[in-house]
């Protein structure tokens, strides 16, 4: 089993900045891919970033250049950094993870993952 816990949303001015973290625990002996992904009202589930098991990263088109994903903590802590908020990102952020997985495989689908966090809200006013 996994546990996932998001933390680091919050309310910020459009182009503004926020960092949000993903600490995983429980099955933490391994390295696997995770997830980003975010949820707006009225909206389904959307993929935003993956980084792999081998620390290769990709992103959406609608975030990327503005969003950096890393590890830190033998990659037990995943970071979502945002920059150049719009209010278009305005969403509930999830952090998910796939331990059946290695190599440079990536997920985008929300099936992909087995194992999800809470939640955090981000909410982005102009």
């Amino acid at each position: 089993q996994v546990q996932l816990v998001e933390a680091g949303g919050g309310l910020v001015q459009a182009g503004g900045s926020l960092r949000l973290s993903c600490v995983a625990s429980g099955r933490t002996f391994g390295i696997y891919p995770m997830g980003w992904f975010r949820q707006a009202p009225g909206k389904e589930r959307e993929f935003v970033a993956a980084v792999t098991w081998s620390d290769r990263i990709y992103y959406s088109d609608s975030v990327k250049g503005r969003f950096t994903v890393s590890r830190a903590n033998a990659r037990n802590t995943m970071y979502l950094q945002m920059n150049s908020l719009k209010p278009e990102d305005t969403a509930v952020y999830y952090c998910a993870a796939a331990p059946g997985y290695g190599g440079n495989w990536y997920g985008t689908k929300i099936n992909d993952y087995d194992y999800w966090g809470q939640g955090t809200q981000v909410t982005v006013f102009s």
